[in-house]
């Protein structure tokens, strides 16, 4: 059975498939232009090794970035960027910030209505068109 898409659904797809990119590639050209302030934020947040850290988070959201361009391990990356993105949301912003500034409550939210996003995207993966379809044999 073929899974049509009509074009409403496709531009859709592919338009939340860049704005997923868009949002980590962000996060990643700040961290590559000054990787020390990155890991300076790390370490405020009372992680050790930041510099490692700071570099592993680089990384991932470049893969993350490539799988949302290009549709290959489209699902696995989007359950991978939700967890991120939960980790993230408590570590950096979470309820032993609301004290200080009432404007992390707003952060925090915010990583849950991209989450909402990622899950979604997860589900229905990355749409018919322009999407890489990697995946081993006896494997949908």
């Amino acid at each position: 059975m073929e899974n049509t898409q009509s074009i409403w659904q496709i531009a859709a797809i592919l338009i939340a498939r860049l704005i997923f990119a868009a949002v980590f590639l962000m996060a990643v050209s700040f961290k590559f232009m000054d990787m020390g302030a990155t890991s300076d934020y790390i370490a405020a947040a009372g992680f050790p090794f930041p510099l490692f850290l700071a570099w592993c988070a680089a990384i991932l959201e470049v893969l993350l970035v490539l799988a949302f361009l290009t549709g290959a391990f489209f699902t696995p990356a989007s359950f991978v960027a939700a967890a991120y993105v939960i980790f993230l949301g408590f570590s950096f912003h979470g309820p032993a910030h609301w004290a200080g500034n009432q404007a992390e409550f707003g952060f925090f939210i915010d990583h849950f209505t991209f989450l909402a996003g990622l899950f979604f995207a997860a589900v229905h993966g990355p749409g018919n068109v322009l999407a890489v379809r990697l995946s081993r044999p006896g494997l949908a």
